[in-house]
C-alpha cells in the first residue's frame, strides 16, 4: 500500500485537493493522509458546496494542521510523497525556507529531506520577484512546482474536465495513472 500525503491550503482552488482525495478513493493501492488548513476550510466555504466535515472526511487518515508530532512529521513514516493542492504563497514560503511551524510545511520538509516527491500546485498570479525566488528555492530543495494551468489539447468542456486533467497530471508525478487523463497526441498514428 502506497501512502500519499494530500495537503489543502487556503489558496483559491481548494477543488484541486478535494478532487485529488476524491479520485484517490478509487485507487486500491493508495492510502491518503490528509491535512486541511483552517484557511482551506475558509476558502472552501466560498468556493465549494461542501461542508468542512465532508472535506475532512475525504482522506483515509486526517491530521490536525497544528500537530507537528503526527506520524507524517517523521521520516521513519514511509510515504510516496506529498501533493499540496492548492499551494498558497505562505505555504510555498514555509517549504522554501524550511519554516516548520505547522504540519503541512513540516510534512513537506520531511518528504524533501527523505528525497520523496513533493508537488506544489501553486495558486498565485501575477508573480513578483519574491514569488519567483521562493519557487526557485523550493525547486532547489527538491520540490516540483506545478501551477494548475489548464491544458486545452484535451478539449475540455467543463471546469470539472480541466480540474480532473490537472489533478490527473499531478498524480502522474507519483506514478498514479488515472484512465481519464488525456495524453498529448496519444491516439495519433504516423
Amino acid at each position: 500500500m502506497r501512502r500519499l500525503i494530500i495537503a489543502i491550503t487556503g489558496a483559491s482552488g481548494v477543488i484541486y485537493g478535494v478532487r485529488a482525495l476524491q479520485l484517490l478513493r478509487d485507487v486500491e493501492d493508495v492510502e491518503t493522509h490528509a491535512i486541511v488548513s483552517p484557511s482551506a476550510l475558509r476558502t472552501a466555504a466560498d468556493e465549494l458546496d461542501m461542508s468542512a466535515e465532508e472535506i475532512r472526511g475525504l482522506g483515509d487518515k486526517l491530521y490536525n494542521y497544528r500537530d507537528i508530532g503526527a506520524a507524517i512529521s517523521s521520516g521513519s513514516f514511509r510515504t510516496a510523497g506529498m501533493l499540496v493542492a492548492p499551494c498558497s504563497v505562505k505555504t510555498l514560503s514555509g517549504i522554501a525556507n524550511c519554516y516548520n511551524d505547522e504540519l503541512i510545511v513540516r510534512a513537506a520538509d520531511v518528504c524533501l529531506k527523505e528525497r520523496r516527491r513533493v508537488v506544489l500546485l501553486l495558486r498565485e498570479t501575477p508573480l513578483h520577484a519574491g514569488h519567483i525566488a521562493l519557487m526557485d528555492q523550493a525547486t532547489r530543495n527538491g520540490a516540483i512546482i506545478m501551477p494548475p494551468v489548464p491544458a486545452f489539447y484535451n478539449k475540455p468542456i467543463t471546469i470539472d474536465d480541466m480540474v480532473n486533467q490537472t489533478v490527473g497530471r499531478a498524480l502522474d508525478l507519483f506514478d498514479i495513472n488515472l484512465p481519464f487523463v488525456k495524453r498529448w497526441k496519444e491516439d495519433e498514428t504516423d
